[in-house]
């Protein structure tokens, strides 16, 4: 549906060309590429969601089976380790593991030497529906970069990294640095 594909002329140029007008001595190039990038992830996150959803998920519940099946056979973690994986902050986890549990996807089993330590494991059903939900969000992931080559998918990585780490490092700057 051409309608919905970016043009030459789309709503960040726009915008640009809005504050030039505007207010010609301001440097609105950082929209440029924030603009962008928060809108490409805002369409990203649609797809993202639909794409899991169909399968009874959510995305927070898909980050923790995907977490418990990236640590392998048993595929189970503790609490603390998922939250520490990166994907599933810790307020949230409880909340998580419950609505997994209550689905089937997942047990929660007590360690055998320290029974103070509660891990989650992926149950059969658990672990046959991140394995299909996985590829599928690949192939999905695939489809949104079909208009890029594999160079410039290795590119955009390298850069979207660097920003990254750009903007951590403006943490550490005072605000008033660029002035």
């Amino acid at each position: 549906m051409a309608a919905s594909r970016p043009s030459d002329r789309d709503a960040v140029a726009r915008v640009i060309e809005d504050w030039a007008r505007e207010r010609p001595e301001l440097d609105t190039s950082p929209l440029e590429v924030l603009a962008r990038l928060h809108r490409t992830f805002l369409r990203y996150s649609t797809r993202l969601t639909t794409s899991i959803e169909l399968h009874g998920l959510s995305v927070a519940g898909f980050d923790v089976l995907t977490a418990l099946r990236r640590a392998g056979d048993p595929y189970r973690l503790t609490a603390g380790q998922l939250a520490d994986s990166g994907l599933v902050s810790s307020a949230g986890v409880t909340l998580r593991i419950d609505r997994l549990e209550k689905d089937d996807l997942i047990a929660r089993e007590r360690d055998a030497d320290d029974r103070r330590v509660v891990y989650s494991r992926l149950t059969d059903k658990g672990l046959a529906l991140v394995d299909t939900v996985f590829a599928e969000h690949l192939d999905n992931e695939r489809r949104m970069l079909g208009g890029l080559s594999p160079s410039e998918r290795r590119q955009l990585a390298r850069l979207l990294r660097k920003l990254e780490v750009s903007i951590l490092d403006s943490d550490e700057e005072p605000a008033d640095a660029t002035a």
